[in-house]
């Protein structure tokens, strides 16, 4: 029996009682895993599997070709950020997208560091968190632009030129992006409410350029509704 720290993205109810959960554990990446009698009337611990929550648990060893079974599992640390509706947008946002394109990603310290740095900005209640998140996750994957004198980002190549290439990659968006990748505490950037929505339209135009089968998260139209 091994013991695994592990973001949970999201969870699936298998049968009656067992849930399927999809976790980013700081040991192996992007793994599921199968935990048993999780709604069943007498288990209490249901009320713990929350989005984003971090938790540690003991798996059972692996039968055949079957995935490991969860034997007990407890939070490491809780927090109030699941009673700001903002908040809870956020999460659900930021768990789709992670949820759909980290299913290939294999242990990653910088990525399961920069959860813990994002969930403590929102426990602050930074609701541009997620823009900053998600160019960070660019650049420990290796395919953040690179930075010159020139104005305008290009998406496609992934460097600022002297003329517009893409309508959304404007001035404003493109010297938003500069002032992020420059800064040595991006979280501290702040994004005008007027920009936020095409900003992150941006970012998604950047991924589908740069990461293979990205994909889009079903919960963008939510997000962009809250934040309008």
């Amino acid at each position: 029996m091994n013991s695994q720290n592990a973001f949970l993205l999201s969870y699936l109810k298998y049968g009656e009682n067992d849930a399927v959960l999809h976790c980013f554990t700081k040991e192996d990446g992007f793994q599921s895993y199968f935990l048993k009698g999780i709604y069943s009337k007498r288990n209490k611990k249901k009320a713990l599997l929350l989005p984003l929550s971090e938790i540690n648990f003991s798996l059972n060893p692996i039968k055949g070709n079957g995935i490991h079974t969860v034997s007990n599992f407890e939070l490491i640390k809780s927090n109030d950020i699941y009673t700001d509706i903002k908040t809870n947008t956020i999460i659900f946002f930021i768990t789709d997208f992670l949820n759909q394109n980290l299913r290939h990603e294999n242990q990653n310290l910088s990525i399961y560091t920069g959860l813990d740095e994002f969930i403590d900005e929102l426990a602050q209640k930074n609701y541009q968190s997620h823009l900053i998140f998600l160019i960070k996750i660019l650049k420990i994957q290796g395919v953040s632009p690179l930075i010159n004198d020139e104005s305008f980002l290009d998406p496609e190549t992934g460097t600022f030129t002297h003329e517009k290439t893409h309508q959304l990659f404007n001035d404003n968006i493109s010297n938003i992006w500069k002032a992020i990748l420059l800064a040595e505490n991006p979280y501290q950037i702040r994004v005008h409410s007027s920009f936020r929505k095409d900003f992150l339209d941006s970012i998604l135009v950047y991924y589908h350029y740069h990461i293979t089968d990205f994909k889009t998260p079903n919960s963008l139209e939510v997000i962009q509704e809250i934040f309008e």
